[in-house]
């Protein structure tokens, strides 16, 4: 994709949807990184029925390390891999009370530094919560980049410099939520809609026709 439909690309995502945000709860830089940290091969929807009960009771590391493993458990047990993730948010609270004086670090090294935040952790954190530039790749973004032409790559992290570098500047903010966005509900991997897709045109991909032909009749029929 050229640059010229690259901003083209954005500005229609853009025009759509102006203010793009992230589908997961949240109020506090704490909270938003315990729900992201619960996101993994989890569905958002799955992550807010939890922390609609969690946050009322514990929201801040102090409150959580109050709770403990074990009452951490009872409260996300919903989620697949609770276990694991009740003991990286728990270390990972330890670290904030003992390094950060309760408080959500805003750069990359040290959230990073965090136990059981890893880079696409940091990236949303630092995106979403502190209005960073960043581009955490997940397997949407992952999908659209490579598919569309946007930015391919053969890793998350390619893809992540390739799109820091392509993206273009008025847009890099706010392209990490559209991308995710298309990727959930129209890009999607097994049935992309083709068909209802607003940057159908710019797209690079090879097989797009034919699911512009089925979802288009798809949505003509009913």
């Amino acid at each position: 994709m050229n640059k010229t439909d690259r901003e083209e690309f954005f500005r229609r995502l853009s025009e759509l949807d102006p203010e793009p945000t992230t589908e997961l709860a949240y109020a506090t830089p704490f909270e938003l990184l315990v729900a992201v940290i619960l996101s993994a091969q989890a569905t958002d929807v799955g992550v807010n029925k939890a922390t609609r009960r969690l946050f009322p009771v514990a929201n801040s590391p102090e409150a959580v390390l109050e709770l403990g493993e074990d009452g951490l458990k009872d409260y996300i047990r919903t989620i697949g891999l609770f276990n694991s993730k009740a003991k990286n948010i728990i270390r990972t609270c330890r670290d904030l009370v003992e390094k950060h004086d309760g408080v959500v670090p805003d750069n990359r090294a040290e959230l990073e530094a965090l136990a059981g935040v890893g880079r696409k952790t940091a990236n949303v954190v630092l995106n979403t919560a502190f209005g960073q530039p960043t581009m955490a790749v997940d397997t949407h973004i992952f999908r659209v980049s490579n598919r569309t032409g946007l930015a391919p790559g053969k890793t998350p992290l390619a893809v992540e410099k390739a799109l820091l570098k392509r993206v273009p500047e008025r847009y890099l903010k706010n392209a990490h939520h559209w991308l995710i966005l298309h990727g959930r509900y129209t890009c999607k991997a097994r049935k992309p809609l083709c068909g209802q897709c607003p940057v159908y045109d710019l797209c690079r991909w090879r097989q797009k026709w034919q699911y512009h032909e089925l979802t288009r009749v798809d949505d003509a029929a009913g």
